[in-house]
């Protein structure tokens, strides 16, 4: 491995540390948007039980918020349940635009790594090319600095290309799986609204 370092040259540490930023930020979105993390499967029967003992008290709210995102939205509807339909509607929009920004955090950066790593493997292409010219004399040429420059920029070029490649997966992966859950979120925060407006109707 530290052969292949040394023959792609300086320019792959820019690389190397390019590739440990996306790796963190994909393990750390791998556990942060875990299903059982952002909707906990048991959460909308413990808020139903809550509505329909009217245990929806300061306290239980509290808890409710903190438990996961989802928690925070039908939070926010208990909060708001005295309010009309169109007011708490506007009130969970609001919350969801906070939950979004948690749910998508460092996903611009992994976006930023998959489309800048191409552009730092050909930048230490470039400095290969400018080694191979380099071994260019009017005496002749140098067969090592020639094979060296060569190494450069093959050995940057994929390094760029095999960082590319996950971070661009990787964050299409992430930014569906955080669509689904805001839309999972959405129906849940709706369905519960209209649960309280019946009960309130009754």
């Amino acid at each position: 491995m530290l052969d292949l370092i040394h023959a792609a040259g300086w320019p792959v540490w820019l690389l190397i540390c390019t590739s440990v930023v996306g790796l963190a930020i994909i393990i750390e979105r791998l556990l942060a948007l875990r299903s059982a993390r952002v909707l906990p499967p048991r959460l909308p029967s413990q808020v139903l039980e809550i509505v329909r003992q009217r245990n929806d008290d300061s306290e239980a709210i509290v808890r409710l918020a903190g438990s996961s995102p989802l928690g925070r939205v039908l939070a926010e509807v208990l909060v708001n349940k005295h309010e009309s339909a169109q007011g708490r509607q506007i009130a969970v929009e609001d919350v969801g635009k906070d939950v979004a920004q948690q749910l998508n955090r460092y996903l611009p950066a992994l976006a930023t790594i998959a489309v800048v790593a191409p552009l730092m493997g050909l930048f230490g292409t470039v400095v290969g090319m400018i080694e191979i010219f380099a071994s260019y004399t009017p005496a002749g040429g140098d067969p090592a600095q020639l094979a060296r420059g060569i190494s450069i920029a093959l050995y940057n070029t994929a390094f760029g290309i095999i960082i590319a490649i996950p971070a661009l997966i990787f964050h299409r992966y992430f930014r569906s799986r955080v669509d689904h859950f805001l839309h999972r979120m959405e129906r849940e925060a709706s369905a519960l609204s209209r649960l309280l407006d019946r009960g309130a109707a009754t």
